[in-house]
């Protein structure tokens, strides 16, 4: 390669590499550095490593994990589950598949603070959709957001709601762009649905599933903007997710070294996912 063309290269690729190195790289090693400093009561001022050492002894951070893995396991199989499911009915020959894409994708497009305030009609005690519904069959309904036994339920069908339509749309691409010649050879050996199915479609789809799968756990991670207006982290942090926990104690407790070390946790977490993904699921994955 000619050296004008490795410089003109380098120039094309420098506007996203400076604001790669700014919004992410610079950021990241920052808050590393600044997670062994402390200012607040808990340790005195300077470099210290006890905040790391206070995340063992974190009673509220230990449920803040637990809240979110099984956030996790309850949101990101389930939306990718509906997802291909509405993908394959609305892909199919059905009438009126144009408006049911449609009314699939429209929470998508909803603001995430709309949604919010949607669902939290949804979840009034009294006068909101769902008791109101119960109330019919002689329930005296629940208090969705208000119990710690069903708050983070709720907050997981809301989201399963928003996202499943989202995912949708990536499904139905991979599916329409699929060779037809490949059921049509498949039929003529005599395979069933289920059979092309399970050996032609679901193959196929595995790389979009693979990025269907990363965004699905980045948005569990990135989960924040409902809590503030559902729930704040409550009843008792039963609902606390780990980015709104960082939040907490970065701007409600203004222990900012503490919120440096749960965002080197959190980065740790996802570092860990990622090479799961694509070092062992990857793997597994045909392209052609």
């Amino acid at each position: 390669m000619k050296k004008t063309n490795v410089i003109q290269a380098w120039l094309l690729l420098l506007p996203a590499l400076v604001l790669l190195v700014a919004f992410t790289h610079l950021p990241t090693i920052k808050t590393i550095w600044r997670s062994f400093f402390s200012i607040g009561e808990r340790t005195d001022t300077g470099f210290v490593i006890d905040n790391y050492q206070y995340l063992w002894e974190d009673d509220v951070l230990w449920q803040v994990l637990g809240n979110s893995f099984w956030y996790l396991i309850g949101t990101v199989p389930t939306s990718i589950i509906i997802a291909l499911t509405m993908a394959l009915w609305v892909n199919s020959k059905l009438k009126g598949r144009s408006f049911l894409r449609l009314a699939y994708f429209t929470p998508t497009i909803l603001p995430m603070i709309s949604v919010a305030n949607i669902w939290l009609f949804f979840y009034s005690p009294e006068i909101g959709l769902f008791n109101t519904v119960l109330g019919w069959f002689g329930h005296d309904g629940y208090n969705w957001l208000g119990d710690p036994e069903v708050a983070l339920t709720s907050i997981m069908v809301m989201t399963v709601w928003k996202e499943a339509g989202f995912f949708m749309i990536f499904y139905l691409a991979a599916l329409q762009g699929i060779r037809p010649d490949l059921y049509q050879a498949a039929r003529l050996e005599g395979a069933g649905s289920f059979t092309i199915l399970r050996r032609i479609t679901l193959p196929l789809l595995m790389p979009i599933t693979l990025f269907v799968l990363v965004n699905a756990i980045l948005n569990a991670f990135k989960m924040v903007d409902h809590l503030f207006i559902l729930t704040k982290g409550g009843p008792n942090n039963a609902s606390n997710l780990l980015l709104y926990y960082i939040y907490e104690n970065a701007f409600s407790f203004f222990d900012t070294a503490y919120a440096s070390v749960l965002t080197v946790l959190l980065l740790l977490i996802l570092v860990l996912l990622a090479l799961f993904q694509f070092g062992v699921l990857e793997r597994r994955i045909h392209y052609r």
